[in-house]
């Protein structure tokens, strides 16, 4: 009879529990072991993101491939029209390369900004970090991207091989991978910190697309860097430029690939301390909102 009175008023410390569901108290609480603790769900959210986005489509996965080339190829025709500079890259590679990488970041920016309100029946009953479902997002969307970077890569190979325009920097190949990561990063801060305003504003829904479009004109997508040169207001506009991550990243990969484009560490290192920061601030902005976020969606 004491030991079951002993058991019944045993604290969680003294019990051998193995999960123990409990509010967060810090404002800043990574709590990555957690996160990895529901692994599995990852997977099966990223395959279940994978599998059914085009299910019921005569193409299916074709999709992948389909929307960028089609993206491209009206570029292409645009602004070649326009005869914009495209530093000596071929037109179709330049616009490609910049389709491909802008779709991965716009996608996850999309997706994830949109976490709480799309999921707010399932966080409602079931308890998991709520990080889990940010990170599928951009796990899903760095499939597709591999995907799309096949087409690339096929695109590329026919202009390094028919044309001398390419100049390949092959040793700073291996420096993509982190540049992708800078962008996956950016875009899953964004995101999380715009889904944590969302819930309580639901007008920020309607800039976002609005935002997006007017982020792609500054992120190198269609224009490349060496365009803006000059000073705005006693300030050189390249280097406002270059503070935005997603512009950074892109000139980087076409300057690695195509030897062609404006490739500087330092803004490099910039953009991943001002990424880090985000991260860093939207964690915070997330941990607070997850709290009280059932009270208002």
């Amino acid at each position: 009879m004491d030991g079951l009175l002993r058991s019944k008023f045993m604290t969680d410390k003294e019990q051998d529990w193995d999960i123990v569901v409990k509010p967060k108290t810090a404002a800043f609480k990574l709590n990555f072991k957690e996160v990895l603790g529901y692994r599995d769900l990852i997977l099966l959210m990223v395959k279940r993101d994978v599998t059914t986005i085009y299910k019921q489509t005569i193409l299916g996965p074709l999709w992948m491939l389909i929307q960028p080339l089609f993206a491209t190829l009206i570029y292409t025709f645009t602004f070649g029209q326009a005869q914009l500079s495209t530093d000596g890259i071929p037109g179709l590679l330049f616009y490609l390369i910049g389709q491909t990488f802008w779709t991965y970041f716009a996608e996850c920016f999309n997706k994830t900004s949109n976490t709480f309100i799309a999921n707010a029946g399932v966080f409602g009953k079931v308890y998991f970090p709520r990080l889990v479902m940010p990170i599928s997002v951009v796990l899903s969307n760095l499939v597709r991207l591999a995907i799309q970077i096949v087409l690339l890569t096929g695109v590329y190979l026919y202009f390094y091989f028919s044309t001398d325009k390419l100049n390949p920097h092959f040793l700073l190949f291996l420096a993509i991978p982190l540049l992708v990561l800078l962008i996956a990063v950016f875009s899953l801060s964004l995101g999380i910190l715009f889904t944590s305003f969302t819930t309580k504003y639901r007008d920020l829904t309607f800039l976002l697309s609005f935002a997006v479009q007017l982020l792609m004109f500054l992120s190198c997508v269609v224009f490349p860097a060496s365009m803006f040169k000059g000073t705005t207001f006693g300030v050189n506009t390249q280097s406002i430029l270059l503070c935005n991550p997603v512009a950074t990243s892109l000139e980087a990969i076409r300057y690695i690939i195509t030897g062609n484009g404006v490739f500087s560490p330092a803004y490099i290192f910039l953009s991943a301390a001002i990424t880090l920061l985000l991260f860093l601030g939207s964690i915070i902005v997330f941990n607070r909102t997850e709290k009280t976020f059932m009270d208002t969606v």
